[in-house]
């Protein structure tokens, strides 16, 4: 559905005289500056390098990487699946799934086992966050990664539900490769490039760094306090 915009005209014309000036008719010229010093960290970084990075970073947010191929993802995520006591789990509904060989794993392998897995389906409605709130494992993909902080990126839309990476007791991101980069400053970039290639915005875009952590009482730190208790992310080399 377009909507409707209405009394635009009085709207901003009332702003301006508020500032004491006329309304402006042109685009606002970027500024050229001089230096540009967020472009110059990990510049020259290569992806293993920012792997590097990454797992350093890991270790101050307390989240455990591992680091994988897609051949071997399916036994790694397995083992850190089990590694946190089993189900229920609950993912996106992802085709990466299927072409990273996880169908197997998620659909025979862990209900042999008694481990309930739960695929988002927006048709379900509320349904959804239910087993998501009950899951004891939540498995997104990460779209972006800062290496620096240490933080996943996530594009929500029907398939990919918000409260799958917050609701459950433990959240693993699947992490590929290539979608590394530095710092927030070439991740704003990288979603720039990706909203161009497919014309598409995401709902909704999370910038998640390892599991929930607050110090606002006395300075203390506790981690799992809103969401997530423990977090793992798997880097997947994709390259």
């Amino acid at each position: 559905m377009t909507g409707t915009i209405q009394n635009r005209e009085t709207f901003l014309n009332k702003i301006a005289g508020q500032l004491g000036r006329p309304r402006r008719s042109t685009p606002v010229e970027r500024p050229n500056w001089k230096f540009h010093p967020q472009d110059e960290v990990l510049k020259d970084a290569t992806q293993d390098d920012l792997v590097d990075v990454l797992t350093e970073q890991c270790k101050k947010i307390h989240t455990t990487l591992y680091t994988t191929d897609l051949k071997e993802l399916p036994s790694v995520l397995n083992e850190v699946v089990l590694g946190y006591g089993g189900g229920p789990v609950v993912t996106w509904k992802d085709d990466r799934f299927t072409e990273w060989g996880l169908e197997h794993l998620m659909r025979v392998d862990w209900p042999s086992l008694n481990i309930e897995v739960y695929e988002w389906n927006h048709t379900r409605g509320a349904d959804n966050v239910a087993k998501a709130e009950n899951a004891n494992v939540g498995i997104t993909i990460s779209e972006v990664t800062l290496a620096e902080s240490g933080t996943v990126v996530l594009f929500s839309d029907e398939n990919k539900g918000r409260t799958v990476s917050f609701l459950p007791a433990t959240y693993l991101a699947l992490i590929p490769k290539s979608t590394l980069v530095p710092r927030m400053t070439q991740a704003a970039q990288k979603m720039r490039e990706i909203h161009q290639q497919t014309g598409h915005a995401a709902s909704c875009i999370n910038f998640i760094t390892g599991p929930s952590n607050s110090a606002d009482i006395e300075l203390n730190l506790v981690v799992g306090v809103h969401g997530p208790v423990k977090a793992s992310y798997i880097v997947i080399n994709d390259l």
